[in-house]
């Protein structure tokens, strides 16, 4: 499909095992209220200069203090990724952490590990994000 967005944003599926993953740790937003307490893959927009990658580990480095190896991209519906707004598109890889210990440093309310096969499905995600897990599972699951 071909469609332009005028924000490219990025995001990791940070997930315990990258091999056999069982968990996976998501962000809770802290804004704006009408999305604050949903959670959401981490990550953030890709400034200039940047590759989608380079931008995604410096995210996860600010926001929560981790190191990560990226592996495989789940695949959206556009060239730009998943559309979350009229503007906003996000690329989303699975992850595994490298160095460090995931804390909120910027922007959430609290990071946490879920467990991917009994909860994916119910946590209370920012509705843009919701598409992407399906695709996650499909992608973990294989």
């Amino acid at each position: 499909m071909s469609k332009q967005f005028d924000v490219q944003v990025v995001g990791a599926a940070i997930l315990d095992s990258l091999e056999n993953p069982t968990k996976i740790l998501l962000s809770q937003r802290s804004g704006p209220e009408s999305l604050r307490g949903k959670w959401e893959f981490p990550g953030g927009k890709v400034e200039a200069g940047e590759t989608c990658q380079e931008a995604l580990v410096r995210e996860l480095v600010e926001e929560l203090g981790i190191e990560t190896k990226l592996s495989v991209e789940i695949p959206g519906p556009f060239e730009q990724g998943w559309q979350l707004t009229e503007r906003h598109a996000m690329r989303v890889w699975c992850a595994e952490i490298s160095a460090g210990e995931p804390r909120a440093l910027e922007r959430q309310l609290a990071v946490q590990w879920f467990d991917v096969a009994e909860t994916l499905k119910e946590i209370d995600w920012i509705p843009a994000d919701f598409p992407i897990v399906e695709a996650l599972l499909a992608t973990i699951q294989r």
